[in-house]
């Protein structure tokens, strides 16, 4: 089952995309796209002319996709979390780089904020995978679906902390700073065309399942509520990405350090004591 949706990622990241824009539209009181648009996206993009920045840029694209899915087999696979997170931010940091490399304003800037995302969810993530370390023993994900009880009723301040990065890491209102499109044009992505940047827009659909599988960590063996847990973010940030306007990324950074991983290390203090 793991190595199905292992290899079905980009597929089931593309239907939850698909899903999601039909979301957003009905709350906008709007028809929306088919399930399938970003499929029909893929393939319009697979038809654009290969043009290339230079080939070190395309090769970081595409690295970036491939670290990114490895990532993800890492984690679903039951591996250690420490080492996903390290996978992750290498991922990220690849298209950073990519962004670095051109001589874009806007893609400068792109990767500029993507940086500071990282900053801003990634010390997060490891003081969650510390407190998984102090609640099971072991940094490992299988340790946690192994664990007697669902994480979210020892970790709740964790979850909570986890809920406020995602809208960074999935860029999404009011946390889309990396890729404004009205500011900066996609930032990053916008130097990449044809099959290069069906790589880093597939990608997107790979953060998508990182994303909910962490989620899913916290329902443990539970299956009933890792579902639960998993419909009630993507209506969380969906809600939140429509009815909020876009913060800039000092106040981003500002928030996710003042509330969100305080109250990560709020929760790792108190699996400490007990």
């Amino acid at each position: 089952m793991r190595i199905l949706l292992i290899v079905f990622a980009p597929v089931i990241g593309g239907l939850i995309v698909g899903f999601e824009r039909i979301i957003r539209a009905r709350m906008q009181r709007r028809i929306g796209p088919p399930l399938f648009q970003p499929f029909y996206d893929f393939l319009k993009l697979a038809d654009k002319r290969k043009m290339m920045v230079h080939s070190s840029h395309a090769f970081l694209g595409l690295m970036h996709f491939i670290s990114l899915w490895f990532a993800l087999a890492v984690l679903l696979l039951g591996g250690d979390l420490i080492l996903v997170i390290f996978l992750h931010l290498l991922s990220t940091s690849l298209l950073i780089l990519a962004g670095f490399s051109t001589r874009s304003v806007f893609s400068h800037l792109g990767a500029n904020r993507t940086a500071i995302s990282v900053l801003a969810y990634e010390p997060v993530l490891i003081v969650i995978a510390v407190s998984i370390f102090m609640l099971t023993g072991s940094f490992t994900a299988a340790s946690v679906f192994s664990y007697p009880a669902p994480l979210l009723f020892k970790m709740p301040l964790a979850f909570i902390a986890l809920l406020l990065i995602l809208p960074i890491k999935m860029k999404k209102s009011p946390f889309d700073v990396a890729d404004a499109h009205q500011e900066i044009t996609g930032g990053v992505e916008l130097e990449f065309s044809g099959i290069f940047y069906e790589a880093v827009f597939t990608a997107k659909w790979l953060d998508y399942i990182f994303c909910y599988t962490l989620v899913y960590l916290f329902a443990g063996s539970n299956v009933t509520l890792g579902i639960a847990l998993i419909g009630f973010v993507f209506f969380f940030t969906n809600a939140l990405d429509n009815s909020t306007a876009r913060v800039n990324y000092k106040q981003m950074l500002r928030f996710s350090l003042a509330v969100s991983f305080s109250l990560a290390f709020v929760n790792l203090i108190i699996n400490i004591l007990l």
